[in-house]
């Protein structure tokens, strides 16, 4: 988990809430993390911006409605969690 706290020290508070509910919950539409964080739509958007500039957000297509993306942490943030979780057990 160090590594990731090193990605967002600088990010806004919301870029971070939206990353710990893609942690928790897993990939997410928008319209859902609008749901679970109750931040306000445009505040997501800039939020999920900002996450896939520094590379920990993926943008995938959601198929069940391919209006919509599906956001989820990239590969090498689950990892760098898994093991820090692992380490901590």
């Amino acid at each position: 988990m160090a590594g990731d706290d090193s990605v967002l020290e600088d990010l806004p508070p919301s870029a971070k809430l939206v990353f710990k509910v893609l942690e928790y919950d897993g990939p997410l539409t928008q319209k859902r993390i609008v749901e679970e964080t109750m931040l306000s739509a445009r505040t997501v958007r800039y939020a999920l911006e900002r996450l896939e500039d520094r590379g920990v957000v993926d943008e995938d297509i959601y198929f069940a409605d391919a209006r919509q993306s599906l956001y989820q942490l990239t590969c090498e943030t689950d990892e760098t969690g898994a093991e820090a979780d692992a380490e901590a057990a």
